[in-house]
C-alpha cells in the first residue's frame, strides 16, 4: 500500500491517506476533509460520510484534488540511509 503524502492545490495542502483501490481519505489543513474515488481519468467523486456511496455532484475542488493525486510522483527514497536504533 503506498504511504501517506501531501499535495497542494490553490495553495492549500492536503494530506492524502491512500486506503484501497482507487479510495483516499482526505485531510484538508489538518481537518478531515472525507474520502474520494477515482471515476474516470479526470472527474473524482466524494463518498458520502455515513455510506461511503459516491456522491454524484461534480465537486471541482474534489476533480483538483484528484488531478494532484494523479499527477503525484513519490520521491525516491535515500538508498544511503539507514535507520539506527
Amino acid at each position: 500500500m503506498q504511504d501517506p503524502f501531501d499535495v497542494l492545490v490553490n495553495g492549500i495542502v492536503y494530506s492524502v491517506f491512500p486506503e484501497e483501490d482507487n479510495v483516499y481519505t482526505i485531510f484538508k489543513a489538518g481537518q478531515e476533509f472525507g474520502k474520494i474515488e477515482k471515476d474516470t481519468d479526470s472527474v473524482w467523486l466524494k463518498l458520502n460520510p455515513e455510506t461511503e456511496m459516491p456522491m454524484f455532484d461534480n465537486d471541482p475542488e474534489v476533480d483538483r484534488i484528484g488531478q494532484a493525486i494523479t499527477n503525484y510522483v513519490p520521491e525516491p527514497e535515500d538508498e544511503g540511509e539507514e535507520e539506527f536504533e
